[in-house]
């Protein structure tokens, strides 16, 4: 009976010790989020309240930053591992000879509003009429930023003509623009559909969230939203690579799988907000956005890529090998691992 007892203690002590060893292989990694609040970036806050990093073997930490171009300094001094942000970033670095790699998709559209200001509806009538005009994006040399130079391009204007500010992309925009502090604005969800939502007349110059509208813009989808890292990272960091994907890649079928309205219960009350009905909507608006493999379609990451020539003097300038820009190698792997659905 003694010795039973024993085995039986030291059982329980090897499964103890074995779960705590399971719990101690979870790997500390800190992901930003380059724009909190916008709903282009939900699958990478979603797959924390999902606990898929956890299961994955990730313990992420989520930190928050204004933009996608604050995200990025900040990776690029350290702060962050890994950034939840635009791909197209891993594009305009390369004439500065910094090398970063997307991990993962999370979505192939790119989600921005070009909006006219409540206050400005009646002078601000065509992309033409910003000429002179402070226009709001997300931040100085971000996605919204050069999403608003490639649309005035496009219509033959100088982007020089057009001065912009950052409003950042959640209450800060929709207030600066129903303030008119500036007359148009470069926006995402849930601020475009609240300002739409708020004010019926609003006028919209330009709508990228569907593929019919995307596909109008830039002549096919169009490579977003990401995680990417600094390839060197990667290349020493390919466990932690293969869990972000597989924790993404299972929480971008969650999300095709679940409805606007269980996404939002699921998601932080701090990003919900105080309307839930309103955030539901933006969510419903954003749905197509969001990739169900994770891969990159080679079309989309060349379509980023034709922006950037127009807009970006370096980059049309340099020949860039758009494979060194990003992988699939990762998620391919999780769509193998997570098998059908």
């Amino acid at each position: 009976m003694r010795g039973k007892f024993f085995g039986v203690v030291l059982g329980v002590l090897a499964f103890a010790t074995a779960h705590a060893a399971a719990a101690q292989e979870k790997v500390r990694l800190k992901l930003g989020i380059a724009g909190v609040g916008c709903i282009c970036y939900l699958p990478s806050v979603l797959a924390k309240q999902l606990g898929h990093y956890e299961k994955h073997g990730i313990d992420a930490e989520l930190i928050g930053f204004k933009s996608g171009s604050a995200g990025l300094t900040a990776m690029l001094g350290g702060t962050v591992d890994v950034l939840a942000g635009y791909y197209e970033h891993t594009i305009g670095l390369k004439p500065k000879d910094k090398h970063m790699r997307t991990i993962v998709i999370q979505s192939d559209l790119p989600g921005h509003v070009l909006v006219v200001s409540p206050k400005h509806t009646e002078a601000i009538r065509s992309i033409e009429d910003l000429v002179g005009k402070t226009v709001g994006v997300s931040g100085p040399g971000s996605s919204t930023d050069f999403f608003l130079k490639y649309l005035l391009r496009k219509k033959g204007i100088d982007p020089a003509k057009v001065p912009v500010v950052g409003v950042g992309v959640d209450q800060g925009a929709v207030a600066s623009q129903e303030q008119g502090q500036v007359v148009a604005a470069v926006m995402q969800d849930p601020g475009a559909t609240l300002l739409m939502t708020k004010h019926k007349n609003l006028r919209v110059l330009a709508d990228a969230r569907t593929e019919k509208d995307a596909v109008a813009i830039f002549g096919a989808r169009y490579a977003s939203s990401s995680l990417y890292a600094p390839a060197e990272w990667i290349e020493k960091h390919k466990k932690e690579s293969q869990a972000l994907a597989n924790a993404i890649v299972e929480t971008l079928r969650w999300v095709d799988s679940h409805s606007a309205e269980e996404i939002a219960a699921k998601m932080p009350p701090e990003y919900v907000g105080p309307d839930k009905a309103l955030y539901i909507a933006a969510v419903n608006n954003d749905k197509p956005m969001f990739s169900k493999t994770g891969l990159m379609e080679p079309s989309a990451a060349a379509a980023v890529l034709d922006l950037y020539r127009q807009s970006v003097p370096a980059v049309a300038a340099m020949e860039i090998d758009l494979a060194t820009t990003y992988t699939n190698e990762f998620a391919e792997k999780a769509g193998a691992l997570l098998g059908s659905n």
